[in-house]
């Protein structure tokens, strides 16, 4: 295990979300928004509902990881550096019904997020059940890197500037290139020699068959599968927005290209249509999970959770 001081996890802990990468069947990094944190052991928690399983298979089938703390957004510290860790996660099968040992994980969030605190009382709890049934993921660092802050980092002072060439490449037919375009940076999920993941956040230059990206931007990558995440969120962990766009990381003299295969965009703009599409999505999702391993769905403790979204409790 790579140890982290105290200086840099007050820096990690900082950040209300990191960018956490597990391994897809065939070997594409998928790379999403998540809160993590760490515990007292030098590892990290992450957690992750049924309705969205994949990570937690993922890390069954190959338990190669990566997080990145890249976005301050919430953090009030803008100038707060980057964190790259990758490791070896596990994550046993026990479905989590209350907090359990991540208390205090679930009492950070209520506090961060204060709206989710309506999620554990009536009416919230009827239609959020699906969101607190969870599995719960342990990192264990192996290699930490610290970056320059996101600020520094990428150059965002000309991104209005390619509004007319992802024009362009949207009419061209490139998965996600109206996407990419919305936003001043991507994260960059790639591998190594040895097949695991890497993250870098990069700033796509949109071409005629993809996504060109400064080869100097992710040491240690290797050509092969790939993915260009984008996700927003506010101060208060609200507003979000994630999209993925996954394909092939191609070398070309000075700059890889990332050519896209395909576009996955879970949680899209945020509006009323778009809501109730997510909620019926995960409670769908949640029902195959259980259904496929003939469990009986698990009755979440509530009483556990509103005892921490207590705004005492919470802070």
């Amino acid at each position: 295990m790579h140890p982290i001081d105290a200086a840099l996890g007050a820096v990690i802990d900082s950040y209300r979300t990191c960018e956490f990468t597990t391994l897809g069947s065939v070997g594409t990094p998928l790379t999403w928004p998540t809160a993590a944190s760490r515990n007292p052991d030098g590892t990290f928690l992450i957690t992750t509902s049924l309705a969205f399983a994949q990570k937690a298979l993922n890390v069954r089938r190959d338990g190669r990881v990566a997080l990145l703390f890249s976005d301050p957004t919430g953090s009030g510290a803008r100038e707060a550096p980057q964190v790259f860790v990758s490791g070896t996660a596990d994550c046993p099968e026990e479905i989590h019904t209350g907090p359990d040992e991540a208390a205090e994980y679930w009492r950070t969030m209520f506090r961060r997020q204060p709206h989710s605190r309506a999620f554990v009382r009536r009416p919230g709890r009827w239609f959020m059940d699906w969101y607190y049934l969870r599995f719960f993921i342990t990192v264990t660092p192996e290699h930490v890197e610290v970056r320059p802050p996101l600020a520094h980092a990428v150059d965002t002072r000309s991104h209005d500037d390619r509004s007319a060439g992802a024009a362009s490449a949207a009419s061209a037919d490139i998965p996600g290139a109206d996407l990419i375009a919305r936003y001043p940076s991507a994260v960059l999920g790639a591998r190594d020699a040895g097949r695991a993941p890497l993250l870098a956040r990069v700033r796509p230059r949109i071409t005629t068959d993809g996504f060109g990206i400064p080869a100097t931007a992710l040491e240690g990558a290797e050509p092969g599968r790939a993915s260009l995440l984008v996700h927003r969120h506010d101060e208060l962990l609200d507003g979000m927005h994630n999209a993925l766009v996954c394909g092939e990381l191609v070398s070309r003299g000075d700059e890889w290209t990332l050519v896209p295969e395909r576009v996955v965009e879970p949680a899209g703009s945020g509006g009323p249509r778009d809501a109730f599409r997510t909620l019926r999505t995960a409670r769908r999702s949640t029902s195959r999970y259980l259904r496929a391993r003939g469990i009986a769905r698990p009755r979440v403790r509530w009483d556990r959770f509103r005892d921490l979204a207590q705004p005492e409790s919470a802070g």
